[in-house]
């Protein structure tokens, strides 16, 4: 069958949204491992770089509620097309930082770019995709979600051991120019009629945001049991703070009216509780590999393959194993199996052999792909156009509470028991826990 020129425009566009969600999703985590490396580079203690991480995701937290709007108003393609470019400056402006104050600065420009290429992506492909390609569109772009957080740590730890940190900055660069030519090319520039922007509400939501990655997060940064409490009670208040004012408001930023779509509610309430214990998975893997098995960061990167290696293998099936059974049942005995695996890693040590190992990893890359599909297609799939973008950036939302949240967990667990094997068993039933929710799925 010959594809037209329209088809082959929306599965470059879907490539080119793809790529981005990697970018995004690899940064997120690429910089941890070298960070040792780096702080030798620019003279500096390890102690003293938290913040080189913690820029970048806080900057991401921030300006992820403002994207919709953008989208909705400016133009899908204008936006993206800004989101790549300044993603691509910040890391080119990373990799020839040469002091400590350069690289957070540059790391925030590079967050703020970074902030908009999953949720303005999505939104193109919900405009443009018809229903019966939204799925396997969904599906597709699953994949570079597991992929990136997967790949992070150890890339970024390979790299700055065998040839430079400034090459976690510089990879970025290339695919951003070609994300760029792409973009202009092949993704269409939609918008709607929007309402006025809905300053105060963002500011509200941002602020929760922001204090939200800063309560979870902060403890690991320096920042004191105290202040974590208090951005913790931040948190909450501005939360309530917005909800009072999304009444009061005709046109606010999130309609929360959304949560009387059944299928919106249930998915964005199963997406954060089922990512709890699936995003941790990125975070305990190389750490178990690398001092509970004593891999080197090369050949804990491989062990990372038989997961990328199954969720592409997987993207394809998913659809149809969607379509045959009903969101509910996949969700169901899916988020059963995602569970179960998770739990199973317990019994990994370095007495397991090595195909056990490569075997679970396998199973857990096919379940993740096939669970991600399922959530974030259910979520969004009966959202009116109207509230769409709001919808969708409201997801990414709760994807990065979800993983933040998921990390914090799993770092406690393991800090108080000193297990690997308690840790995976704890994760894995916070995660079979989350069936609960989708029991109610249509």
């Amino acid at each position: 069958m010959v594809m037209s020129k329209e088809d082959r425009k929306l599965d470059i566009m879907l490539w080119v949204v793809a790529i981005g969600f990697f970018m995004q999703t690899l940064d997120s985590t690429i910089v941890n491992t070298a960070l040792p490396s780096i702080a030798k580079s620019l003279n500096v203690s390890p102690m003293n770089m938290e913040s080189v991480v913690f820029s970048y995701s806080l900057m991401v937290a921030m300006m992820t509620p403002a994207s919709g709007w953008l989208a909705d108003k400016i133009g899908t393609q204008i936006v993206y097309l800004f989101a790549v470019s300044i993603f691509s400056i910040g890391s080119f402006l990373c990799a020839i930082s040469d002091n400590l104050t350069f690289l957070v600065c540059s790391r925030v420009i590079q967050g703020f770019g970074g902030s908009m290429l999953l949720p303005v992506g999505r939104l193109a492909i919900m405009r443009n995709f018809p229903n019966e390609k939204f799925l396997p569109a969904i599906s597709f772009m699953a994949v570079p979600g597991l992929i990136g957080p997967l790949l992070g740590p150890t890339l970024g730890g390979w790299l700055s051991e065998d040839f430079s940190w400034h090459l976690i900055f510089l990879i970025n660069v290339p695919f951003g120019v070609l994300g760029i030519i792409a973009t202009l090319l092949y993704m269409p520039n939609n918008s709607i009629p929007v309402h006025r922007f809905d300053v105060e509400g963002c500011l509200l939501v941002s602020c929760a945001m922001a204090a939200s990655t800063v309560a979870l997060g902060g403890s690991d940064m320096g920042i004191s049991v105290w202040a974590c409490v208090s951005f913790g009670v931040l948190f909450v208040a501005s939360t309530a703070a917005y909800i009072l004012w999304s009444f009061k408001t005709p046109h606010p930023l999130f309609d929360l009216s959304m949560f009387r779509i059944r299928s919106f509610s249930i998915g964005i309430s199963g997406n954060l509780f089922a990512r709890i214990g699936i995003n941790a998975m990125p975070y305990l893997l190389p750490i178990l590999f690398q001092t509970g098995m004593m891999y080197s960061p090369g050949r804990a990167g491989m062990m990372m393959l038989p997961q990328a290696t199954a969720a592409i293998l997987v993207k394809r099936p998913a659809t149809p194993l969607i379509r045959h059974f009903g969101y509910r049942n996949v969700l169901i005995v899916n988020t059963i199996l995602v569970g179960t695996t998770m739990a199973m890693f317990s019994v990994v040590s370095a007495d397991v052999s090595l195909w056990v190992v490569c075997a679970l990893s396998f199973v857990m890359g096919a379940v993740n792909s096939i669970q991600f599909t399922a959530m974030n297609t259910y979520t969004l799939a009966d959202l009116p156009q109207d509230v769409a973008s709001g919808g969708n950036c409201m997801l990414s939302m709760m994807q990065m509470l979800g993983m933040t949240i998921g990390v914090v967990i799993a770092g406690l667990i393991l800090s108080l028991s000193g297990s690997f094997a308690f840790t995976f068993m704890v994760m894995g039933c916070i995660t079979l826990l989350s069936t609960s929710i989708f029991w109610n799925a249509k």
